[in-house]
């Protein structure tokens, strides 16, 4: 990035809508690296879809000088491998703990291994998901890869509601669903099939 001597921060991203708050709030004081690893999201189009809008995000929030975007691989089998024995369990349960802790252990293994100051995620903006509790998993991987977790809660101070306001100003596609198949409510994939056209 820019090499003015700012702290590098990896930031695991799970969509467009969720990163576009925290850049915001993040880019004034990091040079950051939005890290796409999201091997839950099902369909594969609906993985692409989400991974192009990432693409996207730096230009379309003018940042291309401080905010990069690395892709990691799209790999189900990790997944579900990490869930087996889960998918039976509700929303935000058990299932969605570990496919946390999945995509943050791979966030911290690639931010130790190439140099960053720190890596943190995404995923609390959502009213959804516990911030408490991805922040203690982040705490037990830094600790575990040797790399600064940055603690957060982006819903806070009206985050939540600022991504709706800056995804709809930027145009960003907003899903209809979290991301894994376990996820998918009634008639969301009717609806993701209508969005795809």
């Amino acid at each position: 990035m820019l090499g003015n001597n700012r702290p590098r921060l990896l930031l695991h991203s799970c969509c467009a809508p969720c990163a576009c708050c925290a850049v915001e709030r993040l880019s004034p004081g990091f040079d950051l690296t939005l890290f796409y690893y999201n091997p839950n999201i099902y369909p594969a189009e609906e993985h692409e879809k989400r991974a192009m809008w990432i693409r996207r995000l730096p230009r379309l929030l003018g940042l291309t000088e401080t905010v990069g975007v690395y892709e990691g691989a799209y790999d189900p089998g990790a997944f579900y491998g990490a869930v087996s024995g889960l998918e039976g369990l509700p929303e935000g349960s058990l299932r969605c703990r570990a496919c946390f802790r999945l995509r943050l252990g791979v966030a911290a293994s690639y931010a130790a291994e190439r140099g960053y100051d720190m890596f943190a995620t995404t995923l609390s903006v959502s009213p959804h998901k516990d911030a408490g509790a991805i922040n203690e998993l982040g705490a037990d991987l830094s600790r575990e890869h040797g790399v600064r977790f940055l603690s957060t809660d982006f819903k806070k101070r009206g985050g939540y509601q600022r991504s709706v306001e800056l995804s709809k100003k930027l145009g960003l596609y907003r899903q209809r669903y979290c991301g894994c198949e376990f996820s998918l409510r009634p008639g969301a994939v009717k609806a993701m099939r209508k969005e795809w056209t």
